[in-house]
């Protein structure tokens, strides 16, 4: 730092105080004043340029206000707040293209910049893209209120209130039109009444009616279908397909012991992010390891090398009620728990489909509960439970247990029900990827 630079510093930092404690006691006159006195003194101050610029803005000097945003920009290139203010800009001069862009690229550089991706949605809205706003605005909310605001009017600043009511309605008319009219097709096809239940679910799902779940212990995640048996543990009378599967548990087995000698092909069966903890889920010598698997199936999609290194058991799996819904379903995996691991309490996603074990390898001190029920797995003896129950599973031996875990239709649904949640969960699946959420 040079001599002119260090005696200039206390200065800087004496007007930024005043300037951002005016600005956030409402006195913006004063703000002004003192963030132009710190460009003064600091040229290239970028938070004194974007907010120099939305004064110019508020008195409509649009030139005057992207002049020193295009200034912002150059000094930094991808700043989101430079980047959302410079879009507000181009919407005020009509150029709405250049503002969708300008969006984009401060969102590319900070994701979960929720009101960015609000303007976002407002500018496609004025685009006339309502496929590419009404998902814009979906995350836009979501994220805002997951950070704890927009819940209610104290948590929604009142310039925005207009806006984000707009929004919310928006999305409330745009997502109800989405999802009814994916039904549209199958209502023709069965018959309104055949979809009743359907249709709750959906209205359950939008929150336009309560869940009322038939047992405390359950609570899907994601989807909850009324009308059809809740109960921890399935009776095995209700699959007619699990004889077939048992009787050709040895050779089943076998492969397995093929793919445990090899050590190839095996993979953590959970993924986590930055902010997530695997100790939240899974408790285990060998952290996210403790917990593996051999994919045949991997969120709807066929491993193919895995189904041929394993032709006896992909064969046998055919034979089952699989679900089969793009993108989502059926999970099917050898699973692994090493000694000493634990997963912990949770839930599943939805009650229309029933998680079955086929159970391989079991040692002593093994055991699986849901809805507070201890069920001790028998090798070769398949056990079928709802995942939406709170459930958890344990490997308290010194040895490895492997179970062949996958997904079956809930017995109580009709044809044209299945039909309806294949068709409803895909477009879900494709609205939320729009919306970048996972």
């Amino acid at each position: 730092m040079n001599a002119s630079a260090a005696s200039s510093a206390p200065a800087l930092l004496a007007q930024l105080e005043l300037a951002r404690s005016s600005a956030s006691q409402g006195r913006i006159l004063e703000a002004e004043q003192a963030f132009q006195r710190v460009l003064d003194i600091a040229p290239e101050q970028v938070e004194a340029l974007n907010f120099l610029a939305m004064c110019a803005l508020a008195r409509q000097q649009l030139e005057q206000a992207g002049a020193l945003l295009e200034r912002a920009r150059r000094l930094q290139p991808a700043d989101a707040e430079t980047l959302k203010n410079l879009a507000q800009v181009y919407r005020r001069s009509g150029r709405l293209e250049p503002a969708v862009e300008a969006l984009q690229a401060a969102l590319q550089a900070q994701p979960d910049y929720f009101l960015a991706r609000l303007h976002l949605g407002q500018t496609l809205e004025q685009l006339q893209r309502p496929d590419d706003a009404l998902p814009a605005y979906f995350r836009a909310i979501r994220d805002a209120q997951a950070r704890g605001e927009w819940l209610s009017d104290a948590s929604t600043p009142p310039g925005l209130r207009q806006g984000v009511l707009a929004a919310m309605r928006y999305v409330d008319a745009g997502r109800h039109r989405l999802f009814d009219n994916t039904l549209q097709p199958l209502r023709a096809r069965y018959g309104a009444g055949e979809l009743r239940r359907m249709e709750q679910a959906l209205a359950i799902y939008l929150g336009d009616q309560p869940a009322n779940y038939p047992h405390p212990a359950q609570r899907p995640l994601f989807l909850f279908f009324p009308g059809i048996a809740s109960q921890p543990y399935y009776e095995r009378e209700r699959f007619p397909w699990l004889g077939d599967l048992e009787a050709q548990t040895a050779a089943i087995r076998l492969e397995l012991l093929n793919l445990l000698a090899a050590e190839q092909g095996f993979e953590p069966f959970l993924h986590f992010d930055a902010d997530t903890r695997v100790e939240d889920y899974l408790i285990g010598r060998e952290g996210g390891a403790a917990w593996t698997g051999f994919f045949f199936y991997r969120h709807g999609e066929r491993r193919e090398e895995n189904c041929r290194r394993c032709p006896i058991t992909a064969a046998a799996l055919e034979g089952t009620a699989m679900v089969r819904i793009r993108e989502h379903a059926p999970e099917v995996l050898y699973s692994l728990l090493t000694p000493g691991a634990h997963i912990l309490p949770h839930r599943g996603v939805t009650n229309t489909r029933l998680v079955t074990h086929l159970p391989l390898i079991v040692p002593d001190n093994c055991a699986l509960r849901v809805g507070g029920i201890d069920h001790h797995w028998q090798e070769g003896r398949c056990v079928v439970f709802d995942d939406t129950y709170e459930h958890e599973a344990w490997n308290r031996s010194d040895r490895t247990r492997v179970v062949l875990i996958f997904d079956t239709w809930h017995p109580d649904l009709t044809e044209a029900e299945r039909a309806a949640i294949t068709d409803l969960v895909g477009v879900i699946g494709d609205f939320n990827q729009r919306a970048g959420l996972k």
